[in-house]
């Protein structure tokens, strides 16, 4: 039987069906490709869920469609380009995020805001590597591209990397880097993945709910081991985020009109 996800939130399609081609098309995606193993019926209904999901995204964010395909350069992949273990992931150099056909359903929001860190980091920064992300290059640049929304986005940066004060580590990252020296690996403490868990607590704390988009930021064990915010971090992360990207989708909506 099918699996159902919760969600709260605004009807974006009168209740019509809708195909991954409507996706493309409404959000401008490069490209989307569907996997040989997905079924009609899978296809059918999994882009409902997507469309709605990325319409959540687009109405929590306070932005345009351009933004949610990042200006036409982000790929979309479904059920294709899998890796071993992995549900989801996001590719750099293919500027594209794969979600697996029975696994990725929860994980947009976190491989979006890995395409979004990548793609806002030569916005940031001028003449930054290919495959950076923006959370990386603030943690070891001091040369940002003098820019309003830029400010914003390097106080999101802060908020969830460094401690209040500015002078060391963020709870959260301390709290990933002991998780990483349990397990003997680098992954949780890198900035990108850092922001990208940040980011997904601030999608799941908005009005607007959607567990195919978003979920496990607050009742599973990596929450409870520390590796989303908690308590005023979050909060203050959340307010940055909000700032940033509420003034983002005023600058788009006006380039729009």
């Amino acid at each position: 039987m099918p699996r159902s996800f919760y969600r709260r939130g605004p009807d974006h399609r009168g209740g019509a069906p809708v195909t991954f081609l409507d996706v493309r098309r409404r959000f401008q995606f490069r490209t989307v490709e569907i996997g040989r193993w997905v079924t009609e019926p899978e296809k059918q209904r999994s882009a409902a869920l997507f469309y709605d999901a990325l319409c959540d995204l687009m109405t929590i964010l306070g932005g345009t469609e351009t933004l949610i395909s990042l200006r036409g350069t982000l790929a979309l992949q479904y059920g294709i380009g899998g890796q071993p273990g992995v549900s989801a992931h996001y590719t750099p150099a293919t500027r594209s995020f794969a979600l697996a056909k029975n696994a990725g359903p929860g994980s947009i929001a976190h491989e979006w805001f890995h395409a979004f860190d990548h793609y806002i980091a030569d916005k940031l920064f001028e003449q930054g590597s290919k495959g950076a992300f923006g959370s990386t290059l603030w943690l070891t640049r001091d040369d940002p591209v003098s820019h309003p929304l830029n400010q914003r986005l390097q106080a999101c940066y802060k908020a969830i990397l460094l401690n209040p004060a500015g002078t060391g580590p963020s709870d959260l990252f301390r709290q990933s880097a002991k998780a990483d020296k349990a397990a003997g690996v680098l992954y949780f403490s890198k900035p990108e993945e850092l922001c990208a868990r940040a980011f997904e607590a601030f999608v799941q704390d908005a009005d607007c709910k959607n567990e195919f988009l978003v979920k496990g930021t607050r009742e599973t064990d990596e929450a409870r081991m520390g590796l989303y915010p908690r308590g005023e971090q979050r909060e203050a992360i959340n307010c940055a985020f909000q700032n940033y990207f509420f003034n983002l989708g005023h600058a788009l909506q006006r380039i729009k009109v």
